[in-house]
């Protein structure tokens, strides 16, 4: 097999981490990164924000005098502290319990952009991380598929259908640069790169549109994305799913397993034939996906190969093509449900 199942024990921690974790997602002043501060002057009370700006300096916003609105506003924000302790030890209990973490950069890159608001904009966490996060979603263990250095994030831009409602705003650029670990985009906009660090990239990429493959600007996130073919498969009806790392829990927008599963397999029909050999991690996590998804909802994953390959020849021919190979390479996987 492709996967083993957690303990009980670590399926148990990841459930309270990402109850805790869904509560803490609804933001508010309990989010808000500063602190608050009190100065007395000739015997009144005035309250100020602290917190630091994008260069890092510390500025203080003036709130006003004393009143029963701003206590409790203040202890609300006490309390989203204590919070937050509470949730980064539980998961830090989970991933000793042996549930699956990322790395402590990676983990620093999301939560900067999930508390930014780029998930509540609309984005969605795609590429391998998401595949490492359906271990503790789904209770496993890969074992193959779960090596990365890249980060990649999509939005849905103009595609209305599979977007997310929402009014939230965004500088993409100045929450990567506010990071400080030196990413530099590159010409197209599209990824950012780190010169110290190479193998390390951030990826923006996001659903085809009438312009082809040129970059599209999405004005919610000011961010340029890459436009792929069949990238609106896997952000269709997206789930959250909650990440494990030593700083704390991150809960992201992600595609369903089963949509993830199968757009790997176009993305294995897409490549030219002289990339294929390069593509094996694609069928390995595709494959590790559909072992589960066989043994555990041999009718979802049966629902959604369907409706794949009846969007249309290009689409059916490439997800056989992809499904050949993954028979070819993962030979005992059953793929009854995939005709």
């Amino acid at each position: 097999m492709l996967y083993t199942p957690l303990s009980t024990a670590a399926q148990t921690a990841y459930a309270a981490v990402r109850s805790a974790s869904m509560l803490d997602s609804v933001r508010s002043v309990a989010s808000l990164p500063g602190s608050f501060s009190r100065k007395s002057v000739k015997g009144h009370h005035y309250w100020y924000y602290q917190t630091a700006d994008l260069t890092g300096k510390q500025k203080q916003i003036f709130l006003g005098t004393d009143s029963d609105e701003l206590t409790a506003m203040i202890e609300l924000h006490r309390q989203g502290d204590e919070s937050k302790t509470h949730l980064r030890q539980l998961t830090r209990q989970a991933i000793a319990a042996g549930c699956p973490a990322i790395v402590p950069s990676h983990a620093k890159i999301i939560e900067r952009l999930a508390d930014a608001g780029f998930f509540m904009a609309g984005g969605i966490l795609v590429g391998t991380h998401v595949y490492m996060a359906y271990q503790n979603y789904l209770g496993v263990r890969w074992h193959a598929g779960a090596q990365t250095v890249d980060l990649d994030f999509a939005h849905a831009g103009r595609n209305v259908s599979v977007a997310i409602p929402s009014d939230v705003t965004m500088d993409m650029g100045s929450e990567i640069e506010a990071l400080k670990m030196g990413f530099v985009p590159v010409s197209s906009l599209t990824t950012y790169i780190k010169s110290d660090e190479q193998d390390l990239q951030i990826d923006f990429v996001t659903s085809t549109h009438r312009g082809g493959d040129t970059p599209v600007l999405i004005k919610a996130l000011n961010a340029t994305m890459q436009p792929l073919k069949f990238m609106e498969f896997s952000m269709e009806a997206p789930i959250q799913v909650t990440l494990l790392a030593q700083r704390g829990a991150i809960t992201v927008n992600a595609p369903p397993p089963e949509k993830y599963a199968l757009h790997k397999l176009l993305v294995y029909g897409e490549r030219p034939q002289d990339m294929r050999v390069k593509a094996t991690k694609d069928l390995d996590q595709a494959a590790s996906l559909i072992e589960y998804l066989a043994e555990n909802d041999a009718d979802l994953l049966n629902e959604t190969w369907l409706d794949l390959i009846n969007r249309g020849p290009g689409w059916q021919r490439r997800a056989l093509e992809g499904l050949k190979a993954l028979r070819k390479r993962h030979p005992d996987i059953d793929t009854n449900a995939l005709g």
